[in-house]
């Protein structure tokens, strides 16, 4: 974990390279719209962003105030009001995006492959629940169901993000598995629940890559490589990963 100001040096310098070229390209599509100055620029707002994530708060809110105002006042001398500041948080979700991408890591030709489900409300307010009304959708893990959005993500042997997809709760997650691995080669080891014989020839025809994945309990058995079998028992990797970030 970065400290704060190792976290705001390396969103800085990615805005410094992003901002003109956004701008230049909403200008060229007419999209540009006049910009009212604002007391914080963009790498202070999503180095704020950033580090609630990392923060052991649950409420964005109480981290604003208690954390940000309070112990970071230093940091940040130009704050506005916790409700100013949500009011920005819109516009911050294309470079945020652009700068998680820019974080990914580089295929090492092994990669782990897996999903996480992401809640919008809890199971008994699905039928009052307004947000996300048309997008999510009821899913079903191996737990339990719920409502909300599937996370789809790939990782490296380092444990680096390599590419990440949502998609409603109801997709089956073999369904994105093709886009998720473009530009990925070698090795993808996977849980049961991407078990298919017809992606897995997809994937090796198309992609030239080899999607190696446990069995359920009702399928025959199969030999497998040495090194593959222990490959499978690392994909705690990505597990890990999934259970520390969300």
């Amino acid at each position: 974990m970065l400290s704060l100001e190792d976290l705001f040096c390396s969103v800085d310098d990615f805005c410094n390279t992003f901002e003109p070229q956004w701008n230049q390209q909403l200008l060229e599509h007419g999209l540009q719209m006049r910009q009212r100055p604002r007391s914080l620029n963009l790498s202070e707002i999503m180095t704020i962003l950033i580090a609630f994530h990392q923060s052991c708060y649950r409420n964005f809110k109480t981290y604003y105030q208690e954390k940000v105002q309070t112990e970071w006042a230093d940091a940040f001398p130009s704050l506005v009001s916790y409700q100013r500041f949500i009011e920005w948080i819109p516009g911050t979700l294309v470079p945020m995006c652009a700068y998680l991408r820019s974080c990914f890591g580089s295929c090492s030709g092994i990669s782990f492959m897996d999903s996480t489900s992401l809640r919008v409300c809890h199971n008994r307010r699905i039928e009052r629940n307004k947000v996300f009304e048309n997008v999510a959708a009821r899913g079903k893990t191996s737990i339990d169901w719920f409502f909300g959005f599937k996370l789809h993500l790939v990782v490296n042997d380092r444990g680096e993000l390599l590419n990440i997809m949502l998609t409603p709760g109801n997709t089956d997650d073999r369904t994105p598995v093709p886009k998720l691995l473009q530009q990925l080669f070698g090795k993808v080891f996977a849980d049961k629940g991407y078990v298919s014989q017809k992606l897995a020839k997809q994937l090796l025809k198309t992609a030239g890559i080899q999607l190696t994945t446990k069995l359920k309990r009702n399928m025959k058995q199969r030999l497998l490589p040495l090194n593959d079998r222990l490959m499978l028992r690392r994909r705690s990797i990505i597990e890990t990963i999934i259970v520390l970030q969300l």
